[in-house]
């Protein structure tokens, strides 16, 4: 197709005609300059001929010729835009950088490099128990994965960057970034405060980035990581974004929206204050960096003139506050890199959205061989073992991920695989006063059950406890209200749960544990398992009593309160359960992995539904 247009014609306006042609009709194009009759050359930009005659000349897929373009290079259009955008990402004042290395904290584009670069992921990323995974390992992914490229890491976009260029106090990128990346493999919607600019505070430009980035991945269903480092809302600039219906406090019902939609992981780098410290608390999961993080919902400095508390930020919100007192943190991270690295493992247990199932991974036998399950496990029900020590021969090696384990110690709560399938285990912790459940551990448990279920991870129980605590104290911090939540989280939860019973199941801890009235698909036994309202020693106590002070013989009491044990024991034994057909089977402990392989295959398809109804009213 041959196209002449008018002699006052650039070159580069040629070439634009000539492109946009070629792309609209499908064919090759020559645009003529001029008069001429012929050009100069078909393939180039030549010089204008004698009579004034200039060609551009550009192929049907629409791209003008390569050494042309090369040879004219940017404009000064383009690069004055390409210098605003050095000057933007450069972020606030150079002082401002400089505190941050003090701080031992990476400036916010540096920390989306160690995050998002590829190179982060093809090195691998070393687990908290010290295996390395390396990118790619998984063999089945997320149905999002099969078409994310290349696989390599690395940001795919970003936007709002120009917010507030044109103030008169020019804030780059108004403190907040956000944007699309590949992560270890998944695309997913991040944000990151640049506390370079007003201490990372939020105001009108920078929340409207927040919210669109939310908004967007309620569309895509893909993951949000919020990387948190803001002193809060800008309080000098809060008309515009504090109470509007699109303001701030939109944030907060943005994330309850995407509550149990997609995954929300949070990891905060510095002390987030009032409501930016709403965010770590609103999502699914959430990591705080040794000696850097806190939050709270007021500052030191306000906490003493609204109380006189005189208190530094560590001990107000610091990690150790929130890992093993309040429970509003999952994780501490010795450093930004192993911050990193905790969500890269984290994330390949859990599928983009609650559409998907988790991706799983090639099997891996265990760490310690099945065969010492039960030389661990104590037949007698007072006596402690970690149960770690019986998960690390029932899971895939190094696979197990432990949530939250200082905060409510009694029970367990992690993510592994079994037989290269991601599950959720929620187990009791005798070496933890004797593993009875305390209000915490049933706090925690119930919220790990919710987020399970709300991800599609099967649910494994390993139960070991003699119940719910009693006492003032445990009135007093809800022990009732507590595990309400927990019982309401199992009986609610759809994914497939497999119950085993380790050793004593006493009282409601039956009920809490996924027992045989709550729906699992199967409830197995170890051999050292009993199941009853009460241990023995408070059975006899309780109902012989009388009985037993009536013997004034020393050895004759002790001998009754043997026998009295013994025929009790005898009545609540596994084997009891399973004659009466309460349990499902009694498995030997050194095949309990393989029974649970098995169990959990055949049950992967397993579709329950809840009552027709708007929610519950628990949780």
């Amino acid at each position: 197709m041959k196209v002449r247009i008018s002699e006052g014609a650039t070159d580069e306006e040629a070439s634009a005609v000539a492109a946009a042609l070629a792309e609209h009709v499908a064919d090759d194009v020559e645009v003529y300059v001029g008069r001429a009759d012929d050009p100069a050359a078909v393939h180039e930009f030549e010089a204008p001929a004698d009579d004034g005659t200039a060609v551009a000349a550009a192929g049907a897929d629409g791209r003008a010729d390569r050494s042309a373009a090369e040879e004219l290079g940017p404009t000064e259009r383009e690069r004055e835009l390409l210098r605003e955008i050095e000057e933007i990402e450069r972020g606030g004042p150079e002082k401002y950088r400089e505190r941050l290395s003090d701080q031992g904290k990476l400036f916010v584009r540096e920390r989306l490099d160690l995050w998002f670069n590829a190179e982060q992921s093809s090195a691998g990323s070393r687990t908290s128990s010290g295996d390395v995974r390396k990118s790619g390992a998984l063999s089945s992914q997320p149905e999002s994965l099969s078409d994310s490229g290349d696989g390599e890491d690395g940001i795919l976009f970003e936007d709002g960057k120009f917010a507030e260029f044109d103030a008169e106090d020019r804030l780059p990128a108004d403190g907040l970034l956000t944007g699309a990346a590949e992560f270890e493999g998944r695309d997913v919607h991040f944000m990151g405060n640049d506390f370079t600019v007003k201490a990372g505070s939020m105001a009108a430009k920078g929340v409207e980035k927040f919210l669109r980035m939310q908004q967007r991945a309620l569309k895509t269903g893909r993951p949000v990581l919020y990387l948190m480092d803001s002193s809060g809302g800008r309080i000098d600039q809060q008309t515009g974004f504090f109470a509007n219906r699109e303001g701030i406090g939109k944030y907060y019902y943005n994330h309850s929206m995407l509550s149990g939609r997609v995954p929300q992981i949070c990891v905060l780098y510095g002390p987030c204050i009032a409501g930016a410290a709403y965010t770590p608390v609103f999502a699914d999961f959430t990591i705080m960096v040794e000696d850097m993080s806190a939050m709270a919902i007021a500052s030191p400095r306000m906490v003493q003139m609204v109380t006189g508390e005189d208190i530094s930020m560590g001990d107000l919100g610091g990690p150790r506050v929130h890992t093993r007192e309040s429970g509003s943190a999952d994780l501490v991270a010795r450093d930004e890199e192993h911050a990193r690295e905790l969500v890269a493992e984290l994330i390949t247990y859990l599928p983009d959205n609650s559409d998907q199932k988790p991706p799983r991974s090639d099997p891996r036998p265990p760490a310690k061989s099945p065969e010492g399950i039960d030389a661990i496990v104590p037949q007698e029900p007072n006596r402690g073992y970690d149960m770690r020590d019986v998960i690390d021969r029932v899971v895939d090696r190094g696979s197990f991920f432990e949530l939250q384990p200082e905060f409510g110690p009694e029970i367990i709560t992690a993510y592994a695989r079994i037989d290269g399938r991601p599950v959720g285990i929620v187990a009791n912790q005798p070496t933890q006063r004797a593993g009875a459940i305390f209000p915490d551990a049933a706090q925690k448990a119930a919220e790990f059950i919710w987020k399970s279920d709300a991800f599609n991870v099967p649910l494994l129980y390993l139960a070991d406890t003699p119940g719910f605590m009693a006492g003032s104290q445990v009135e007093k911090e809800g022990i009732l209200e507590q595990g309400k939540k927990m019982i309401y989280a199992t009986s609610s939860a759809t994914v497939p749960k497999q119950c085993v019973i380790v050793r004593k199941a006493y009282g409601a801890g039956i009920y809490a544990m996924s027992g045989p009235a709550y729906d699992p698909e199967s409830t197995i036994g170890l051999p050292s398992g009993e199941v009853a309202i009460m241990g023995p020693e408070a059975a006899i106590r309780a109902v012989y009593a009388n009985e037993l002070d009536a013997i004034d013989d020393p050895e004759e009491r002790e001998q009754r309160e043997r026998e009295l044990r013994e025929e009790y024991r005898e009545d609540i034994d596994v084997h009891r359960m399973a004659s009466e057909v309460v349990i499902d089977e009694i498995v030997p402990p050194s095949s309990l992995r393989e029974e649970l392989e098995r169990r959990f295959e055949f049950y992967s398809t397993v579709d329950k539904d809840l009552p027709d109804k708007k929610h519950g009213t628990i949780l």
